[in-house]
């Protein structure tokens, strides 16, 4: 049985999603509070593997449970994977900073990372012109200048489409930094503070950061607007671009396709992407 899990967190006190020895991670809470209840040693997949400091609003993920512990979920009071939301919430404590929203079973090809078809963030950022609100320290990174979020959004904008991202990325050994920027805009909020919207078919290690540290330059005037795309095509990491804070970070949507479709999607994901390939 593989089940489906929506959660979120507040990343502040975690060292990122990924379980590391003698660390607080997300992956590695869910999982200890899973076998609490079920017992063995679950390992969780996720959609999006963030970075320390990240938060999330809806991270999903899946765990394939062994014989023994479907066994054990038959065996509780309420059998239907539904209740373990519940029962993971009450191992986890009455204010936790991580919540499982949901569980269910998934459906046939279902793959939390590879049936994905694109990912969603939000960046939020307090400056000059509004002020840093206290209340939302743990969700915004201060920017002490006047930002200029019309020209920031003109140069979000000219970012999108398929491309190489890796002026944008943290390079890793064998790791493609072909993606395709499916959205990328920026506005104040109703507080003021200013939200970039980032929707991607996958992101690469820090990208969105990096993506974000461009358009705040640009706001700054530091840069000119023209000047986050040619560095895109230039291919090479800069100084010019500044990978903002962890802290105003969050993964807020992820999407899937139609149940019928999860499988070849998880299959497509998996083949390396190339510009120009077929369906890219």
């Amino acid at each position: 049985m593989r089940l489906r899990i929506d959660l979120a967190y507040d990343g502040t006190d975690f060292k990122g999603w990924a379980r590391q020895p003698n660390l607080r991670t997300v992956q590695g809470t869910l999982e200890a509070a899973i076998a609490r209840i079920l017992g063995g040693d679950p390992r969780l997949v996720v959609a999006g593997r963030t970075d320390a400091g990240v938060h999330a609003s809806a991270q999903v993920a899946h765990l394939d449970l062994t014989e023994s512990q479907e066994r054990r979920l038959a065996a509780g009071r309420n059998p239907e994977p539904a209740a373990l939301a519940a029962r993971l919430n009450g191992v986890l404590g009455p204010y936790p900073d991580l919540s499982v929203h949901r569980v269910d079973v998934a459906p046939d090809g279902f793959d939390a990372r590879f049936s994905a078809v694109w990912r969603r963030y939000a960046y939020r950022i307090a400056d000059r012109t509004t002020g840093y609100d206290p209340l939302a320290r743990v969700r915004t990174t201060w920017v002490p200048a006047h930002l200029d979020v019309a020209a920031m959004d003109e140069a979000a904008r000219s970012l999108r489409g398929l491309h190489d991202f890796a002026a944008y990325c943290k390079p890793r050994d064998e790791a493609t930094t072909i993606r395709t920027l499916l959205e990328y805009d920026w506005r104040r909020d109703e507080s003021g503070a200013l939200i970039a919207n980032v929707k991607a078919d996958a992101f690469c290690h820090s990208m969105v950061r990096a993506l974000v540290g461009a358009c705040v330059a640009v706001g700054e005037g530091r840069v000119d607007i023209a000047r986050v795309a040619a560095i895109r095509d230039e291919l090479t990491r800069t100084n010019e671009v500044k990978v903002l804070a962890a802290r105003g970070l969050t993964l807020t949507e992820v999407g899937y396709p139609a149940d019928d479709l999860l499988a070849a999607r998880a299959e497509q994901t998996r083949a390396r992407r190339e510009l120009g390939a077929v369906g890219e």
